[in-house]
């Protein structure tokens, strides 16, 4: 089956969100929703999500999934919004509670912060499948970028996160805490053992040098030819020794601490205090 992608892109985090529709009915998902943020002001809208919402009402559709590939460390998710204003049940992979476990004791957050994902409404394993309407999903579990990866295969169609990217920008960083390249790189082959013809939807592009559009669509068979940094039978110890040396070159996303914070209680705001303010923390010499 080939389900219908419409991709939206937001160009100040650089992230793709996708809407996947069964090809001959009205049922979809959302994958990598996008909250506007501003890190000066503390401020959000909601402007990227409204795209998807428009196109959703317009269109008539029913979605029944919002799902995230991870918990993303450049762009606050916003999958509360969407449920409120579109329905669907927001889903992960199962690793959210090593994430939340993490994460949890960097921003000090205490006993209250529940880390068994139950933010979440569903938790997926590896193997584990799912339906959009009369499309079959199976979710892969593909870490190394972070403990809690997921690939979602639909149809012909697999939304990778940020594991790979276009074959000529590469592959994800893996110097977050739990990340692994050695780990990556075993991830990356259970996505190149899909059949050559499955369509590859990644979660960024930043454009590589010497290509003036963004884009975000490729094939598993383009990745094993064309990948700079895994393709044409790299081993894994290239590949480890050239990640984790470019790795150590990276600055931390810019909206890293505000992020985890937020995708870590599947996009919901910390508990408000007393007067009804909602705070983020910023630790210090953490990450």
């Amino acid at each position: 089956m080939t389900p219908i992608v419409k991709a939206f892109f937001d160009p100040e985090t650089f992230t793709v969100s996708y809407l996947v529709q069964e090809p001959e009915g009205t049922a979809c998902a959302i994958i990598d929703s996008v909250l506007d943020f501003d890190h000066a002001s503390g401020r959000t809208n909601t402007s990227s999500a409204d795209q998807i919402v428009a196109y959703v009402r317009d269109n008539e559709l029913r979605v029944e999934w919002i799902l995230e590939s991870h918990v993303h460390a450049d762009h606050l998710s916003a999958a509360p919004y969407l449920q409120q204003e579109l329905g669907g049940k927001i889903g992960i992979g199962d690793q959210i509670v090593s994430i939340q476990e993490t994460f949890g004791k960097i921003f000090n957050e205490g006993t209250e912060f529940q880390r068994d994902g139950s933010q979440f409404d569903a938790l997926f394993r590896d193997g584990d499948s799912f339906h959009v309407g009369q499309m079959r999903g199976d979710v892969l579990h593909t870490p190394g970028h972070t403990p809690a990866c997921m690939t979602y295969v639909i149809g012909d169609a697999a939304f990778v996160g940020d594991t790979l990217f276009m074959p000529d920008f590469g592959t994800a960083r893996c110097d977050f805490p739990g990340g692994s390249s050695e780990t990556l790189f075993g991830s990356i082959q259970k996505i190149l053992s899909l059949p050559d013809q499955t369509r590859i939807f990644v979660g960024h592009d930043y454009k590589a040098p010497g290509r003036d559009e963004y884009a975000w669509e490729t094939t598993v068979g383009e990745q094993k030819a064309l990948n700079v940094h895994i393709g044409q039978g790299r081993t894994i110890e290239e590949f480890v020794e050239m990640r984790d040396a470019r790795d150590a070159t990276l600055p931390m996303p810019r909206l890293i601490l505000p992020s985890l914070q937020v995708n870590m209680r599947a996009g919901q705001m910390p508990p408000a205090d007393d007067e009804g303010d909602v705070f983020l923390k910023i630790p210090i010499n953490k990450l």
